[in-house]
């Protein structure tokens, strides 16, 4: 008899059709008609139909089906059969139920349940269908992240979680006792990550980042993991064709190998196959102010975008878009400036900043954010100075423009918003297993 998972017979049911197989895992809900008992199975790879008739199983079986509540632990044995009409193409009629544990009453039942009480079971929760689906599509995605710059010959470097210092401002940071000094969590591997590129040539730091921010809105948690490329001898443009290619790599995944995610939850695919049919529409900051005035969300030049000029922009064109040349003073100290909406970097200060923001349709907002960094010391040197941070505290940061500058450039990808726009969850706490906002910190 052969021990198996419900994915693997899902991947190849021809093989398996007729045969008897065992399958260790939990009771996801039941129902009854007579003689006939219907037994919903899951084991963390998916969820099947089984199908308890009598006189064909064990009378044991029978018995214990009554006694089993949502969340039982169960071995399943029975025969596979084929059967279109079910979700994975077959089902299993059964031969013999153990019970290994019969769960207590279940707190979070098939039924709606506030937001606040999920929450407080989120380790239960996660269980559930959809919250399932979601961060099975998020395995996924990490998954492809790291194929991708292997792929394209990029090294991984990891960037210290502790840091002595902010990398854009110290109003977002988390801060901690380190022996006899402050340390804080890190915002962002991108600092280290330059350094890695000088070292390694092309890198990807990915890992999990910190951001105090005082937002309860549906994009935002406390703790999030990123992915931040590193590229030397790279501008502006580069930033922006690695952007487009990586998004594209992590959609087609998806759409490839988490078909049966996509469907649990009811994602509209079209969407993100158009993706896939051309080239991200790139636009200046100056004419995305052209089209929110259109749209009636006129602002002030010099302005940041807000969640609505945002969702705004991704509803002009249906698809990402890419924002660049963004006003040097919202942007952080380490940007190249230019002079004018479509320029390249210049040696003084600009009024435009050589970054980029990639803003996802359908409301999810900036997923990339990135350019090309500044590569001249005392241009560098002067904008920490103006952003009222300490020079001495960026001494190892201002070396790798003392010691052999090239043009260089990178971004950073929220991966938590990634995987809400691409599963279609209406917030981000559903895309981490344990989430981390201003007023969620247990369990």
């Amino acid at each position: 008899m052969t021990q198996l998972k419900v994915a693997d017979i899902a991947k190849n049911i021809p093989e398996y059709d007729g045969k008897t197989v065992s399958l260790k895992g939990w009771v996801y809900n039941k129902r009854s008609s007579g003689k006939i008992k219907f037994l919903m199975f899951r084991d963390g790879t998916g969820l099947i139909q089984t199908v308890i008739v009598k006189g064909e199983c064990e009378d044991a079986t029978f018995d214990l089906f009554e006694k089993m509540g949502q969340e039982s632990s169960v071995i399943v044995t029975g025969k596979v059969r084929a059967e279109a009409r079910a979700k994975l193409g077959f089902e299993i009629t059964v031969q013999k139920v153990e019970a290994v544990q019969i769960a207590e009453n279940y707190p979070v039942s098939h039924k709606d349940h506030g937001v606040e009480f999920l929450m407080e079971n989120r380790h239960l929760w996660i269980r559930s269908q959809k919250q399932w689906a979601a961060l099975r599509i998020r395995s996924e995605i990490f998954f492809t992240i790291q194929d991708f710059f292997r792929q394209r010959g990029f090294t991984r470097f990891d960037p210290p979680i502790l840091t002595p210092t902010s990398c854009e401002g110290t109003s977002t940071l988390f801060s901690t006792p380190y022996f006899d000094e402050k340390a804080y969590l890190s915002q962002s591997g991108q600092l280290y990550g330059e350094a890695g590129a000088f070292a390694l040539g092309n890198i990807y730091t990915f890992g999990p980042t910190f951001r105090a921010e005082k937002s309860k809105t549906r994009k935002h948690l406390t703790e999030f993991w990123m992915v931040e490329p590193e590229m030397t001898y790279a501008t502006l443009p580069d930033v922006m064709d690695l952007g487009e290619a990586f998004v594209k790599h992590i959609v087609k995944h998806c759409l490839d190998n988490c078909q049966a995610e996509l469907v649990i939850l009811e994602r509209n695919q079209d969407e993100l196959k158009k993706i896939l049919s051309g080239p991200f529409p790139r636009i200046s900051y100056d004419e995305s102010l052209k089209i929110l005035e259109k749209r009636g969300l006129s602002i002030p030049w010099g302005e940041d975008f807000g969640a609505p000029h945002e969702t705004a922009l991704g509803e002009e064109f249906g698809m990402p878009v890419f924002i660049h040349h963004f006003p040097s003073k919202i942007k952080s100290f380490y940007f190249k400036n230019a002079d004018d909406p479509n320029g390249e970097g210049v040696d003084h200060d600009g009024k435009y900043a050589l970054g980029a923001d990639l803003i996802a349709p359908f409301g999810y907002g900036e997923i990339i954010g990135g350019g090309q960094r500044e590569d001249k010391v005392e241009i560098l040197e002067r904008r920490i100075k103006e952003h009222n941070l300490k020079v001495e505290d960026y001494k190892w940061y201002l070396d790798l423009r003392r010691y052999g500058s090239v043009p260089h450039g990178g971004f950073g990808l929220g991966a938590e918003r990634t995987v809400a726009w691409i599963t279609g969850v209406e917030h981000v706490r559903e895309t981490i297993p344990f989430p981390r906002m201003m007023n969620t910190l247990k369990p």
